[in-house]
């Protein structure tokens, strides 16, 4: 007779990160009692009539889950303790909820609402940017001034069911303060932010704004979960080839990392294997070519001096 799994358990910081974080944290318990009890994906798949593609979904976050397929699991993954039962259970359903970025999906089209939640439930954040300030890192009015720039109206026709384009512009400011949240969250990510130099002197929204952004630069590199890099001018060239990009990777070994990059109008998530060791390669090459922290804040501290 098998014995009794190990007992059920998800860190309590996992649900301040958002659903998708807990999304992943039940699919990885999911997949311990399955191992556990020796089952293979195919014969769990059977079980809730369905296929091993769909555990695997599942156990990776990437589905919402049904209550019933939850308990059809416990069950045959020998999960008897029904306090652990129930837990599991309300812990799958609180996953399905929305997100807080829900009350803007006006806004946000469908891939990088994705996003937001790979996002918060990313263990490291690695990001290069060569034109402006990383999102995570902009301050309100440095944002109104990027979100001015880059406003498309023909993305927003005048309907009467929409509200003004400055209101949603302003929404758009709000959402982008909101996401920052994370890099305040109990368990939430650390960020490692790779700018070219030209960042620092590109004076978007006029110098004073840009003055106020370098200056909470600076505050923000004496945060333990930030490291800040400028790839400066005396570098040379990169291997980045003016683009931008950012890679994130989760506590979660059978989770691989991703590699997101935005367009115009999409983005693409990259999963596969040579894929991933390029951009790996890529970044840790820009932050060993980067100035070191102390040596960029420095840099950041000297641009902001001549505004």
């Amino acid at each position: 007779m098998a014995a009794e799994p190990d007992r059920i358990g998800v860190d309590s910081s996992v649900a301040e990160r958002g659903p998708t974080a807990l999304r992943i944290a039940v699919g990885g318990q999911l997949r311990k009692l399955r191992e556990g009890r020796g089952i293979t994906p195919q014969a769990a798949g059977d079980h809730i009539r369905g296929s091993s593609a769909k555990i695997s979904r599942l156990e990776l976050g990437r589905t919402g889950f049904k209550e019933r397929d939850v308990v059809d699991l416990l069950a045959l993954y020998g999960v008897t303790d029904a306090d652990q039962r129930e837990l599991l259970v309300d812990l799958a359903l609180k996953a399905n909820e929305p997100g807080w970025w829900h009350r803007y999906n006006d806004l946000l089209p469908s891939w990088f609402e994705t996003y937001l939640g790979l996002e918060g439930a990313a263990r490291t954040i690695r990001t290069f940017e060569g034109q402006l300030v990383p999102g995570l890192l902009q301050t309100a009015d440095y944002a109104t001034a990027v979100v001015a720039v880059g406003y498309d109206n023909s993305e927003w026709p005048r309907r009467p069911d929409r509200p003004s384009l400055d209101v949603q512009a302003a929404r758009r400011v709000e959402l982008r303060t909101k996401r920052q949240e994370i890099l305040d969250v109990r368990g939430g990510p650390t960020l490692w932010a790779v700018v070219d130099e030209a960042v620092l002197h590109r004076p978007v929204g006029g110098a004073k704004v840009l003055r106020e952004q370098l200056e909470h630069l600076v505050e923000m590199s004496h945060n333990s979960r930030v490291i800040i890099q400028v790839l400066s001018y005396e570098s040379g060239g990169n291997a980045a080839a003016g683009s931008s990009f950012t890679m994130l990777r989760f506590a979660e070994l059978e989770l691989p990392d991703i590699v997101y990059l935005e367009q115009l109008t999409t983005a693409l998530y990259l999963d596969r294997r040579e894929d991933l060791h390029l951009y790996r390669e890529v970044m840790d090459r820009l932050a060993v070519q980067a100035e070191t922290p102390e040596r960029s804040r420095a840099l950041i501290m000297a641009a902001a001096a001549k505004l």
